[in-house]
């Protein structure tokens, strides 16, 4: 009976003090938006499977200023790790940099895969988004789109102006970047109706993220042009990928988001337990392509906030 008392008292030990490595995850993206509460599940599951917190914290717009500022926040407040998305090198690095000063590990997910090595990272989770950007234009090149536009959520985001370059590229001719403000399905809408009467000649549509693509699907769908338009997007939601099933869309590139909120805290909390990383700079969790040949196989993960 004492070798079970004190096994289990070994146990609640080792439990708690695997409860106090705590994890701050600083991330550009709000959780309430689709693809960021996938990625924030991921990071909820791998704490709840590892036996760590973690803390998500976010500006509430795309805001970099008070990024940087959260960056700080949590650097101030010593966790044992901290995940951050790098959207833009030159307004977050230096944050980032005293981070690492500081002594803390650092692992960056999503954004920021260029430039995550020189200011000191220890891995990166994420997607190449240039090339992500060409498979989808040479997508849209063999379906025969000869006119597209880019619609971009985050003007000055990096990663977004990276897809956007790449899409282009892999199309082989210049195109237009219609900038829209997030969180205003109404005004993107609006936007993407004018553009598209202004430019009837247009028949491919990239979008960069499901809180533009749905309200472009709907201005498509409004404005009976869904036959005549090529529409494809980076990054899934219940509304993508029921616009998939349905033939609405052409193709959604997946870049496995989920993954980009578990990894991370898996790598930090094994590197605080026993010093291990993994030797890759870079760990890649996409790009995959989505099509409404495949996307039903994916409606139940989404359903389980996981794809």
């Amino acid at each position: 009976m004492k070798t079970l008392a004190l096994l289990g008292l070994l146990a609640l030990a080792s439990t708690s003090a695997a409860q106090n490595i705590r994890i701050v995850v600083v991330s550009h993206g709000q959780a309430a938006d689709p693809f960021w509460s996938v990625a924030k599940n991921g990071a909820e599951e791998a704490a709840k499977e590892m036996g760590v917190r973690v803390e998500w914290r976010a500006p509430d717009t795309f805001d970099m200023v008070r990024m940087s500022q959260l960056i700080d926040a949590a650097v101030a407040s010593k966790p044992d790790g901290l995940i951050v998305t790098i959207p833009d090198k030159t307004a977050l690095s230096a944050a980032i940099q005293r981070a690492v000063k500081a002594g803390i590990p650092v692992v960056s997910m999503n954004s920021g895969s260029d430039v995550a090595a020189s200011l000191g990272i220890l891995a990166h989770v994420g997607q190449d988004e240039y090339p992500a950007g060409v498979g989808a234009g040479k997508r849209m090149k063999a379906l025969g789109v000869t006119k597209a536009v880019c619609i971009n959520q985050e003007v000055g985001n990096a990663s977004l102006d990276a897809r956007c370059k790449g899409f282009f590229d892999g199309l082989g001719s210049k195109g237009d970047v219609l900038p829209v403000k997030i969180g205003d399905p109404t005004a993107i809408r609006n936007a993407v109706t004018a553009y598209m009467q202004k430019n009837p000649t247009t028949n491919g549509i990239l979008t960069l993220g499901p809180s533009a693509a749905e309200p472009v699907l709907s201005a498509l769908e409004a404005g009976n042009m869904l036959s005549k338009v090529k529409f494809g997007t980076f990054d899934l939601s219940t509304g993508v990928l029921n616009a998939l099933s349905a033939n609405k869309m052409t193709f959604a590139i997946d870049q496995q988001q989920w993954l980009q909120g578990y990894l991370p805290v898996v790598l930090l909390t094994n590197y605080k337990r026993y010093g291990l990383m993994t030797a890759s700079d870079i760990i890649y969790t996409g790009p995959g392509f989505v099509t409404p040949q495949n996307a039903k196989q994916v409606v139940d993960l989404a359903k389980k906030g996981i794809r």
